[in-house]
């Protein structure tokens, strides 16, 4: 009998650095959910992967003198990795280089532009680099992007562009008809309230201001924009391309995406954008989209330049694969954000893993083999202790089901947590070493023990798609599958005769003393920078030839079709001069006027974009948006020599 399908995504992170666990926690909640579904006797294909093009990676490239498609190469390895590490069984990773996706997205480009769809024309406006969002003057605060709170920079190009309100009635009767298409409710709200009703503005899909994309076929100075090309990813990662007049078997099989995981950042581009795209393009819409929180460092989001960053495989080597997803699952609400804290992470570790969980398996195989020379014994009557253990076992198989259908997950395990903690009081009500010790008391235990084992057993199954390793241990030991949730359905489903065999414990408690001590070496050791390369070693006469002086602005403003250069005029008191200086992308001209700056006064005239400059203004750089000038004392004279 054919299984029915179910097909699951990702959002694919951009490939311009290493994914932190909050990036990571997609892939988790995902690959959960598949093993899910095919415990319920679903074909689960999930579909992941990174996203590739655009400003950003061109500009990592080049400060790491690579080309970059060998910087996305590195990153996309990197998300692999770790996606592995974390134990996703994915069944395809697209990168949004590969050859048959960029045929695709050029192909789908060129269809929505021959049906009308797409038009030119120029773009001028707020642009944020590191997210690569166009911003319109209200949603900029303070000169800088509302999301990622770094500057952001005035940008005018010919660009192409998107007829979005040609379909925005469409979209909203999409919604009306499938109450249930974003998840959760506050978030479609949102996105009606915020976007829609106020009127859809035109997209713009192409930039023609960087080369690093994929070109538009009769247009190439044009590359296609990030959304327009990421997002297509959930149809090209099952073979799909326009040109094709039959589709493969998979994109038939398997289209429409039954759910997208996504972070709630990315929902107005996944629940506007992208099922926009699909309507022009023809194609059935996704079921669902599960816009997930945030997981949060302590409270604030994670940020290198913060030093609040956490990754999967540092949480790994402490807590094991296990640890790590189970802690990112359960910690992490339907519609708030989580949060994690080293400190966090070993609290749950310890309570729920080693001591709830790891202590109850270890104490019911020990007792089997050493009071039933491991074989799981028959049960005999029943006392109302037995019926409320069960009760609350089915009770929570029925409550995990539920709950996980309505992608509730961490209520889901912690519903299975609650017929943990009710098996360990059975325990220490039974008292199972006292009935060891009489032959009537030997018989009321091959009851006690029969309900201990088919409690883990069962339990071991729910908490499959979270903690694989661990599950399969506790099933092994039971000689059981554990592959189908039916069988958990009613208690009583393991078979008495059967072998139990003893392992090691699954969860040692950690020593939260010595993790937080290594922790914070580490952190100690990242924030110690490395000696940098530098250049050779100077006389001392050959630095007093460069003649450093102090300044005032007096004027600044951006150079035209440059995102990186400012042009300031600065009185060194003795003259003015004109500077040019590649910090556009991190200071205003609001942020320089009046300022005191450094600069190097002997330095020959260049002409850059045309105009002539005369110095440099110092700074620090760092990576990222570490770039700093160096000011001084409002009082400071200008034109001081600095030695």
């Amino acid at each position: 009998m054919n299984k029915p399908k179910y097909y699951i995504t990702t959002a694919i992170p951009y490939a311009s650095r290493k994914p932190h666990i909050g990036n990571t926690y997609d892939i988790i909640l995902a690959d959960c959910y598949k093993r899910y579904k095919q415990l319920c006797g679903y074909d689960a294909y999930l579909s992941t992967g990174t996203d590739e093009h655009g400003q950003k990676i061109e500009e990592y490239a080049a400060e790491n003198n690579m080309s970059p498609k060998e910087y996305a190469d590195m990153v996309s390895g990197q998300v692999r990795q770790i996606w592995d590490d974390v134990g996703a069984q994915y069944d395809v990773f697209i990168k949004t280089t590969d050859k048959h996706h960029e045929k695709a997205a050029a192909n789908l480009f060129d269809k929505f532009l021959k049906q009308g769809d797409i038009y030119k024309s120029e773009y001028e406006g707020w642009y944020c680099v590191p997210d690569e969002t166009f911003l319109t003057d209200t949603q900029v605060v303070d000169g800088k992007c509302p999301e990622c709170g770094r500057p952001v920079i005035r940008a005018k190009e010919e660009a192409y562009y998107f007829r979005m309100s040609k379909y925005a009635d469409a979209l909203l009767r999409y919604y009306e008809e499938n109450p249930d298409f974003i998840i959760p409710e506050s978030r479609k709200k949102e996105m009606i309230n915020n976007f829609i009703k106020p009127g859809l503005q035109d997209l713009c899909v192409t930039r023609s201001s960087f080369k690093w994309g994929i070109p538009v076929k009769n247009d190439p100075k044009h590359v296609l924009y990030v959304w327009m090309d990421a997002l297509i990813n959930y149809i090209t990662a099952l073979g799909y391309d326009p040109e094709n007049e039959k589709q493969p078997e998979a994109f038939t099989k398997y289209w429409p995406a039954d759910v997208h995981f996504i972070g709630k950042d990315i929902l107005r581009f996944h629940s506007i954008y992208w099922p926009i795209f699909l309507m022009a393009a023809g194609l059935p819409l996704p079921k669902k989209i599960f816009a997930h929180p945030w997981l949060l460092s302590g409270v604030d989001k994670m940020s290198k330049s913060r030093g609040n960053v956490i990754y999967a495989d540092d949480l790994i080597k402490i807590f094991g694969r296990d640890g790590c997803r189970y802690y990112s699952l359960a910690e992490m609400p339907f519609s708030s954000d989580g949060t994690i804290t080293y400190e966090n992470v070993i609290s749950r570790y310890n309570s729920d893993l080693a001591n709830i969980l790891g202590n109850l398996v270890k104490r019911t195989e020990s007792m089997t083999v050493k009071y039933f020379d491991g074989v799981i014994p028959a049960p005999g009557e029943e006392t109302e202790l037995d019926r409320d253990l069960k009760e609350t076992v089915t009770g929570a198989v029925v409550k995990y089901k539920d709950l996980m259908e309505k992608f509730m997950i961490s209520d889901a395990l912690d519903a299975v947590f609650t017929a943990l903690r009710r098996a360990n009081k059975y325990i220490d009500e039974t008292t199972p070493w006292i009935l060891a010790k009489t032959d009537e008391g030997k018989i009321r235990l091959a009851t006690v023990m029969y309900n201990l084992l088919e409690t883990i057993r069962v339990c071991a199954v729910l908490l499959k798609p979270a903690i694989p390793d661990a599950a399969e241990k506790i099933l092994s030991a039971l000689n059981e599958k554990g592959d189908d949730i039916t069988r958990v359905e009613t208690f009583g489903g393991l078979v008495p005769g059967g072998r139990v065999t003893e392992g090691e414990a699954l969860f040692s408690r950690v020593d939260e003393a010595k993790v937080m001590e290594q922790v914070n070496a580490g952190k100690e050791e990242e924030k110690k920078p490395e000696k940098p390369e530098g250049e050779p070693e100077i006389e001392f006469d050959s630095f007093v030839k460069v003649e450093m002086r102090t300044a005032e602005i007096l004027e600044c403003e951006p150079v035209p079709k440059s995102k990186k250069l400012l042009k300031l005029k600065l009185d060194l008191g003795y003259e003015q001069r004109q500077v040019l200086s590649g910090i556009a992308q991190y200071y205003t001209p609001a942020d320089l006027i009046g300022k005191k700056v450094i600069v190097v006064a002997n330095l020959k005239p260049r002409m850059m974009m045309g105009y002539e400059s005369k110095g440099m203004v110092l700074a620090s750089s760092g990576e990222g948006d570490t770039v700093r000038v160096v000011f001084l004392s409002p009082d400071t004279p200008n034109g001081q020599r600095i030695s």
